[in-house]
């Protein structure tokens, strides 16, 4: 089987691990210090707090900015439902905002309509890997005095005219979980130019704890280990190197689908760089199968390819209560997505496997 996703892990990381095993000091520490600088330094930021995983990120970092309860949140319905849960572990409201037809994210012309009074924050997500429409989303939330938060936790390296995600809002929240770009395993980092947000990120993931055993608020245990730090060094090492091998399986890709009717394949606006953290085609009436006869097919063929994500966030029963509005584009889009393996581990002849399961007739 081809898979759908596979960690770049060599001996870079094996040796950076067993370093920190024999040190003795395997909770967080100098490594974790490091690795935050590195990410901070990479991404365009002053600042950096590494967490435990993504989810714990995007919790630390909409509670550091201020979110909270009776507060609404305005977000994309197509994530992974950690977006959505972080915003209700908060005690605020998401807000679910439809989403663009040919990028996935959500669209910014229909996020003012959704604005209220109890509005505090804007949550974009970087869908795949391309990031949304930051400049847009940006003007929206200067012009209303909103709080904009990335989940940019499939946007390892993506841009916009140059500037990367994680650098755009107030926050900025990554993933490092083993299908990313990059990974420490479980793991989580949270970008600012903020000072205040960042003391806040620090307190909020070690318990409150300012000195040891000084409490300056309520916390939780989201910290990371010296080990997932170390794995993320040596991996940020290799991540231009491994997303300019996604962008060149793309590429291909791309070419071998141009003609195959049905099959849309990724759109990239200009000045934008796509991280292609997933490789996603649309699969309309034109094409010879349904999605799911497609998906079906791939898989019997020995192709992982996934739907990600087969029920919108708005769907979810326990999502339910909160505001919708109107999300026609994405009940569409979300019928009609298809994943496809993209990571630098895939050989020509994987690529090649996969064309001949979509391309045949």
């Amino acid at each position: 089987m081809i898979p759908i996703a596979k960690p770049t892990i060599g001996k870079e990381e094996e040796k950076a691990v067993i370093k920190i095993i024999r040190s003795g000091k395997l909770v967080q520490g100098e490594k974790v210090e490091e690795f935050e600088k590195k990410i901070a330094s990479y991404c365009g930021t002053k600042f950096a707090i590494a967490t435990d995983n993504g989810t714990s990120a995007l919790i630390v970092a909409l509670t550091s900015v201020g979110v909270g309860l009776g507060d609404e949140v305005i977000t994309t319905p197509l994530s992974f439902i950690a977006t959505t849960n972080a915003i209700v572990f908060t005690g605020a409201k998401p807000v679910f905002v439809d989403i663009d037809p040919d990028t996935f994210n959500i669209d910014p012309g229909k996020i003012e309509r959704a604005i209220t009074s109890k509005t505090r924050a804007i949550l974009p997500v970087h869908l795949y890997g391309l990031m949304a429409d930051m400049e847009s989303i940006n003007k929206i939330a200067k012009k209303h005095n909103l709080l904009l938060v990335e989940d940019s936790a499939q946007a390892h390296g993506a841009e916009i005219r140059g500037k990367r995600a994680g650098s755009w809002g107030l926050a900025g929240c990554f993933s490092f979980y083993p299908s990313k770009n990059m990974t420490t395993s479980e793991g989580g980092m949270i970008t600012t130019n903020s000072k205040q947000v960042a003391e806040a990120c620090k307190l909020i993931r070690n318990q409150g704890m300012g000195n040891q055993y000084q409490y300056k608020r309520i916390g939780y245990n989201f910290r990371m280990t010296n080990i997932e730090a170390a794995i993320g060094v040596e991996q940020l090492k290799k991540l231009e190197r491994m997303n300019k091998a996604r962008a060149k399986n793309a590429i291909y890709l791309n070419k071998k689908f141009e003609n195959t009717k049905g099959v849309g394949t990724p759109q990239v606006p200009k000045n934008y760089r796509h991280a292609y953290h997933q490789y996603t085609l649309k699969i309309d009436d034109n094409y010879s199968l349904s999605r799911d006869q497609l998906l079906t097919k791939l898989r019997k063929n020995g192709v992982d390819a996934r739907v990600y994500y087969p029920k919108l966030l708005s769907d979810e029963p326990f999502f339910k209560q909160y505001d919708r509005r109107e999300l026609n584009i994405a009940k569409s889009i979300h019928r009609q997505i298809l994943s496809l393996p993209i990571h630098p581990s895939l050989t020509r002849q994987d690529l090649d496997k996969i064309v001949e399961v979509v391309n045949e007739t």
